[in-house]
């Protein structure tokens, strides 16, 4: 194995795996993806407290996958690369064709016990 792919998994896992690791920060991802928001309306829309979201939105700032910028009094946060968005979606195609293929080993097990 080349180092380069070992330097470059070890980046992907430091920066982008950990901040994914919390269900609520893809919540908040997929969240600014529909709408560039601030705290308040994140907290409101994931019915989450809004020091649980600025907790996160920090981690998420952190990684480079979201920025911040003042407006007045309020900080809007948004997306910086639609693209995790696009990885998410497919990562999550790949886990709903993996329940639907475990549903039908299930089904076939118990049709073939009976």
């Amino acid at each position: 194995m080349s180092t380069n792919l070992r330097d470059e998994i070890n980046q992907l896992h430091a920066n982008i795996c950990s901040g994914l690791a919390d269900p609520n920060r893809i919540l908040i991802l997929y969240t600014l993806a529909d709408h560039p928001s601030n705290v308040t309306e994140l907290a409101k829309s994931l019915e989450s407290p809004q020091p649980t979201v600025s907790r996160h939105l920090k981690v998420l700032k952190e990684r480079g996958m979201v920025k911040s910028e003042r407006d007045g009094q309020a900080v809007i946060y948004r997306l910086v690369d639609h693209r995790i968005i696009e990885a998410l979606d497919l990562l999550r195609a790949m886990l709903a064709d993996s329940l639907e293929n475990q549903a039908a080993l299930a089904k076939t097990a118990s049709e073939t016990i009976t």
